[in-house]
């Protein structure tokens, strides 16, 4: 899968991220878009590194929507505590 499918996976994660843990994010829906690509990208190299679970070539491989659903959502975590609820 390309750089091209990895960003469509990290924009349908995020989304996913998003859905999972709703709420107002500080920075709206483009930064917590960029969260998803971003977290696409950490989930699927941690899982690769450290799992020792090759990132596979397939867009619909369940193990890299969940590596890159758990990246977001843990990017989308330290997020929320690094930056808060500056949208009051």
């Amino acid at each position: 899968m390309g750089v091209i499918g990895w960003i469509v996976l990290g924009l349908l994660a995020g989304g996913i991220a998003k859905f999972l843990l709703p709420g107002r994010d500080p920075g709206g829906f483009i930064v917590t878009t960029l969260i998803g690509v971003a977290g696409a990208f950490v989930g699927g190299w941690l899982s690769a590194k450290f799992l020792h679970r090759p990132i596979d070539n397939h867009f619909f491989d369940l193990a890299t929507w969940g590596a890159a659903i758990a990246g977001s959502l843990v990017l989308l975590i330290g997020y929320r505590i690094l930056f808060g609820n500056s949208r009051d």
